[in-house]
């Protein structure tokens, strides 16, 4: 019988006085291999379950309605009453659906984006009704890495992606890391490497070697088999692997288990052909195939390893972004994070430029337009002092904005979807403002820089057709 504690004595840790019949009483049979397919498909039904609810009879994703508060407030920057007005004058325009007679006016974004067009055709030029996108230049690829777990990288890639359809841009989404979370978010379904960007990588291998394999019979060599797979790669585009979401201006190239194999066979054919630039392979297959064409932004999620499937998507990036949370030990991760990047890149541009300089071809230099750290999950009450220090140290490599925790960013990860996918009414309107305030400031922020050098580009463009205009008319 437990003896009665001195009054005013503390309980002891829960560490002592462990008996050791009663632990072995609890302990359960040992685990062979065969127990993690069965701890693996008990993850399998639970995730099937949770990704199931929200979906419709036929098994879909049904992105949820836009109210005309949402949409006047978020969407279209317009009065509400003259929103209205502009409904009732123009019926050919979506009118929304209302739940009650007299009650409020629910759209869909597909029909949002209809009218945004609307207003901007008609509405006052000083607002902005679509956002800027230059005409003449290519899509801008968005890398997010870190290879520490646990940032905030897929959350925030996926809410930039929303954030972006949202303001009215084409998003195409691309899911490089095998545990397929950016393709759950978005309700991909992907059966094996072959519906994921595998490939592409393969292709462009493929025709690599065969560039290769014709050279080699020029000299009379006997060229290297393509193998099934690689024959098989050859006839696909990134189109048939593009898959559309729930999300009307978002599309997704999805990721599962099996993508994780490209780690392991592209050191392979590295090897068989050491003149392959692996690290374009991604870039040069989604221009090749009119992907930089058909959207405005990509956003690509990576592997929480520097492999080489995070190199393609960092070679292939315009813009880095690199999420972690405001402690000594995410910043010191991604400090050796960034020290591997150096390193990696160097390798590959030394490596590449002793051949080259040899040859007299032009030298390998990587560049990006812009390389940012976000700090993700911030708790100003805690972190403010450590988030103070990292700034000073990494100045405007740090993004200004930090991305507040709040408990709306909880719920929405519970349910296995965005903020900007939560129902207000799930909460209040004042409880979602706040909510997605965090995510609006971080997508203001990353605007910033994709407009900067949008407008940058724009104005080298003018500048090089204004220079080639005058060359011609002094030729003439």
């Amino acid at each position: 019988m437990a003896k009665d504690l001195p009054q005013g004595a503390a309980a002891l840790p829960p560490y002592f006085n462990i008996d050791p019949d009663a632990a072995l009483a609890e302990l359960e049979g040992p685990t062979d291999t065969a127990g993690f397919a069965t701890i693996a498909g008990a993850c399998a039904k639970g995730r099937a379950d949770l990704v199931s609810r929200g979906k419709d009879e036929v098994g879909g994703r049904t992105l949820r309605l836009f109210s005309t508060w949402e949409i006047t407030r978020y969407l279209i920057p317009v009065a509400q009453a003259h929103f209205r007005r502009v409904l009732r004058a123009n019926p050919d325009l979506p009118q929304g659906l209302s739940e009650t007679a007299g009650g409020a006016k629910w759209f869909t974004l597909d029909e949002v984006l209809r009218l945004r067009t609307h207003f901007a055709a008609e509405g006052s030029r000083a607002k902005e009704y679509k956002p800027y996108r230059p005409k003449g230049l290519p899509a801008k690829l968005v890398a997010v890495a870190n290879f520490k777990g646990g940032v905030g990288k897929t959350s925030t890639a996926a809410h930039l992606a929303m954030s972006a359809a949202l303001d009215g841009y084409r998003v195409l989404v691309v899911d490089l890391d095998s545990q397929g979370s950016m393709t759950s978010i978005f309700n991909g379904r992907v059966e094996d490497e072959w519906g994921t960007a595998f490939p592409l990588l393969a292709r462009h291998y493929g025709e690599h070697l065969r560039a290769d394999n014709q050279r080699r019979m020029d000299r009379g060599e006997n060229p290297q088999p393509l193998d099934d797979a690689l024959s098989a790669a050859l006839e696909m585009t990134a189109k048939d692997v593009i898959q559309s979401t729930h999300w009307p201006n978002i599309d997704l190239i999805g990721a599962q288990l099996n993508l994780y194999w490209a780690e392991f066979q592209i050191p392979v054919w590295r090897m068989q052909a050491r003149g392959w630039k692996l690290w374009d392979a991604l870039s040069d297959r989604l221009a090749a195939d009119g992907v930089l064409d058909d959207y405005d932004v990509v956003f690509i999620d990576t592997p929480p390893a520097l492999g080489y499937l995070t190199i393609n998507g960092l070679a292939a990036a315009d813009i880095l972004l690199v999420p972690f949370g405001a402690s000594f030990l995410e910043f010191d991760s991604t400090g050796r994070f960034f020290d591997m990047l150096h390193s990696t890149f160097a390798s590959i541009e030394e490596g590449e430029n002793m051949a080259a300089r040899a040859l007299g071809r032009p030298e390998t230099a990587f560049e990006w337009d812009a390389v940012r750290a976000v700090i993700t999950r911030y708790d100003g009450a805690q972190q403010g002092e450590m988030s103070a220090l990292i700034q000073s140290y990494l100045g405007h490599t740090l993004s200004p904005h930090r991305q507040d925790f709040t408990a709306l960013i909880g719920q929405a990860g519970e349910q296995v979807s965005g903020i900007y996918e939560a129902d207000y009414r799930d909460f209040n309107r004042e409880t979602y403002a706040r909510g997605r305030e965090t995510f609006d400031e971080t997508y203001a922020a990353f605007k910033r820089l994709l407009l900067g050098i949008w407008r940058k580009e724009e104005m080298d463009l003018a500048d090089a057709q204004a220079e080639r205009a005058a060359q011609t008319e002094r030729a003439g």
